[in-house]
């Protein structure tokens, strides 16, 4: 969050000459700016406004859920909109991500939902309380960005003080917070330690206890994992889900990881142009998803050939069902997940033999299944990932021209003995139901 910058004092405008106390106190004003700033904490002491109701309580019933209706948002000099009819729902208490690619959107949502992007139409309810026209620093919310934000001369217990002092926390009860919180994100035994001393992994904890420190409404996380390596990202993200779960603070979190989004949501909102095109918990928007775009972006997709009547389709000679909102009719396309796939040996060559160009008969003899030939194999741990080619002219008329590929996953153990590039296999769906398109 950029900071404002004063104003131009006039050059004939006397300036006062300031006391050592008025410098002291100055120094700190532009500390606890500097503070806010960077981390991106916004007021957890403020209140927000609150919707008018007799008897109403400030307390747990005043749940932090989310409500961002039709929200526009076009950046100076872009041809289109940044956010477009935008609208997101989030229960209170929920983890929900936002993912997409880079442009779609998603950071643009977060900060117009943090105040820090002015919307051109729309509304933002938090808790019931419209904060449309809210400054950030009223909202009572907190933002860990991928940059950790953090002084560098302050040890990791002293930078959560700091930011608990700039949000007015008496000064007895701030250290007892700030080791809470550290011992929360498992650094208790670095309180002592300069950020600059720490790893990224520990910075980026850092932020995080300074961040829910403040016990802020809802929890703004903006890529806080991409500037880490794999294996601090996987510990660190399930740390994240770990906490928000023991909080219960409402949290946006916002990644083009899909791996990452897939493992720690309650719900996913896959963002294209500006707008979610679906959201649903992870295991329905991978297995049943709504679009094409979606179905492709979430994962790997085959797109396979296929007939489709009356809620099913004929791929490969076996019938599967048809996903709601699937197109019908006859050569349609089909989006199939490699591991709906299963891949066994041809019986007319055995597993040594492999196929020359040319070969007849595309769909094995019972009728279930395509004959392919094995192109790659890719050794995944605990899961194989076989790509081959279908072999005839049939399924490339299909293609453009184009040699069909499929892909195949499996586990390994399910893998048959022997197939190496240039086996001979036969590729069959599984009962697994997909979309038309």
């Amino acid at each position: 969050m950029s900071m404002s910058k004063s104003p131009m004092v006039p050059a004939a405008q006397a300036t006062p000459v300031q006391t050592s106390s008025a410098r002291k106190a100055s120094t700190r004003t532009a500390l606890a700016q500097a503070a806010s700033a960077q981390t991106g904490q916004f007021s957890a002491g403020a209140t927000a406004p609150r919707a008018a109701s007799a008897g109403d309580a400030d307390d747990k019933a005043d749940t932090a859920g989310i409500r961002m209706q039709h929200i526009d948002k076009t950046y100076p000099g872009s041809p289109s909109k940044a956010l477009d009819d935008f609208n997101l729902d989030i229960k209170a208490g929920e983890l929900v991500v936002l993912l997409g690619g880079s442009g779609c959107g998603k950071s643009t949502a977060l900060r117009a939902l943090a105040g820090l992007e002015d919307i051109q139409a729309g509304r933002i309810m938090v808790a019931g309380h419209d904060l449309t026209g809210v400054a950030a620093n009223k909202r009572n919310m907190a933002m860990v960005f991928q940059a950790y934000s953090l002084f560098p001369h302050m040890t990791a217990l002293q930078n959560i003080e700091f930011g608990l002092e700039v949000h007015g926390v008496a000064k007895a009860k701030r250290r007892t917070i700030a080791q809470e919180k550290l011992e929360l994100v498992g650094l208790s035994d670095q309180a002592g330690k300069y950020t600059q001393q720490m790893s990224g992994g520990q910075q980026q904890r850092v932020a995080l206890a300074r961040a829910l420190a403040v016990s802020p409404r809802v929890l703004l996380l903006d890529e806080p994992l991409s500037a880490l390596d794999a294996k601090v990202r996987v510990q660190l993200r399930d740390e994240i889900r770990r906490i928000q779960l023991e909080t219960g603070t409402t949290t946006l979190f916002v990644t083009h990881d899909q791996e990452e989004a897939l493992a720690i949501a309650d719900r996913i909102g896959v963002m294209n142009h500006g707008r979610i095109e679906q959201i649903d918990a992870p295991k329905t928007l991978y297995q049943r998803p709504a679009s094409e775009y979606v179905a492709t972006f979430i994962g790997l997709t085959n797109r396979l050939p296929g007939d489709c009547h009356d809620g099913r389709a004929t791929v490969f000679g076996r019938q599967i069902e048809l996903l709601a909102g699937s197109q019908t009719g006859e050569a349609r396309t089909l989006l199939i997940r490699p591991e709906a796939l299963t891949l066994s040996v041809d019986g007319a060559g055995g597993v040594g033999a492999s196929y020359d160009s040319g070969v007849s008969g595309s769909v094995a003899a019972d009728g279930a299944g395509v004959r392919a030939r094995v192109e790659a194999v890719h050794f995944l741990g605990a899961l194989v990932r076989v790509d081959t080619v279908v072999v005839s002219d049939e399924w490339q008329r299909w293609n453009d021209g184009n040699p069909l590929t499929v892909t195949v996953q499996l586990q390994e153990n399910e893998l048959p003995m022997g197939v190496h590039i240039g086996s001979k296999v036969i590729v069959t769906p599984r009962v697994i139901p997909a979309l038309a398109v």
